[in-house]
């Protein structure tokens, strides 16, 4: 028979337990007013110098000045930003680690038949911090100066023509998918194990064409070593005005953007979070910042943590659709 609590020892309970969930319930505004009193870890789940890593880099230079606190950039790449994400998701929830996803974070759920971690429930959304569109390229030894003519290319060699990308469904390839079947042309994928192998093969013309970022693309553009068909934004790049969007140019509707956000782990507390997306739209929405990525073909966004889950959501769902009809998977 149990033991019964006299009712001094019962009061004395309830009253403890009171006060400990009065305490826990004043952390968080507290750790929220002293956040942060130590070094930040920014992971950024790829190597050094692409997109995600320049972006993070400024990001973290500038919360360290803003609020005297270092915050420090840390590479965690491989497994298409899995290694990296895995880390933040195990890590405390106190606003300390937060991680720069990219694009492989809506497309993985749907990659792998088990990640590590959940891709929604394991992460709290700090803020959307950019889009990036993609640019169509060519090597010059292709006879196409126009998207309709390199589908007409297409068209005319069917299952000859193929297409650079850096590796299973990455943006690039997804948008190639994508980008074949509005057009109806059957074209082969050629996968390398990154960006500048595919830049290398299409300069050589080992490959026929390859959805490039601006960053990456804009010196061989410019130098006339490759030929920008046409770019994935809905508008024109401020980069590359005078070169089309493929909405425009072939393909009524067609969008397809990529993007950078900042995660938390998931029960990092509402105040700390909101702290970090003030401080960080703020930096965004800096004229320094604007230009200095718009520069490199970044339009900023900077919004709220519901927004960027909502987004999160949708991306999720779109490329399930399109990655189950290709019937693409990763083991």
């Amino acid at each position: 028979m149990a033991a019964m609590r006299s009712p001094k020892r019962s009061s004395g309970l309830v009253r403890r337990s009171l006060l400990a969930g009065a305490a826990a319930l004043a952390a968080g505004p507290l750790r929220a007013e002293t956040f942060p009193s130590k070094p930040i870890q920014l992971v950024v789940p790829l190597g050094p110098g692409g997109i995600n890593d320049i972006i993070s880099r400024l990001i973290a230079q500038k919360l360290t000045e803003s609020w005297g606190q270092a915050v420090i950039v840390v590479n965690k790449p491989g497994a298409g930003g899995i290694i990296g994400s895995e880390a933040v998701a195990k890590a405390a929830p106190d606003g300390y680690t937060i991680l720069m996803v990219y694009s492989s974070h809506m497309v993985n759920p749907s990659l792998y038949s088990k990640l590590p971690y959940d891709s929604v429930r394991d992460f709290a959304p700090i803020t959307l911090v950019n889009t990036v569109n993609l640019v169509l390229t060519v090597s010059p030894m292709v006879q196409a100066n126009s998207v309709k003519e390199l589908v007409a290319l297409a068209k005319s060699k069917p299952g000859t023509l193929n297409y650079g990308t850096s590796g299973i469904g990455s943006l690039g390839h997804l948008a190639a998918l994508r980008f074949a079947n509005e057009a109806g042309i059957d074209v082969v994928q050629v996968p390398y194990k990154s960006a500048p192998e595919v830049t290398t093969a299409l300069l050589r013309g080992d490959v026929t064409f390859y959805f490039d970022s601006p960053i990456t693309a804009l010196p061989f553009i410019r130098s006339g070593k490759a030929k920008a068909l046409a770019v994935t934004s809905a508008m024109r790049s401020s980069v590359l005005p005078e070169v089309p969007t493929i909405a425009e140019a072939a393909l009524a509707g067609f969008e397809v953007l990529g993007w950078n956000g900042l995660l938390a782990p998931a029960g990092t507390p509402k105040p700390v979070i909101d702290k970090l997306n003030g401080e960080i739209v703020h930096i965004l929405r800096t004229r320094e910042v604007t230009n200095q990525l718009k520069e490199q073909g970044v339009d900023v966004v900077g919004d709220t943590p519901e927004e960027f889950a909502a987004i999160i959501l949708a991306d999720i769902a779109k490329w399930r659709e399109i990655i189950t009809a290709a019937g693409i998977k990763i083991e």
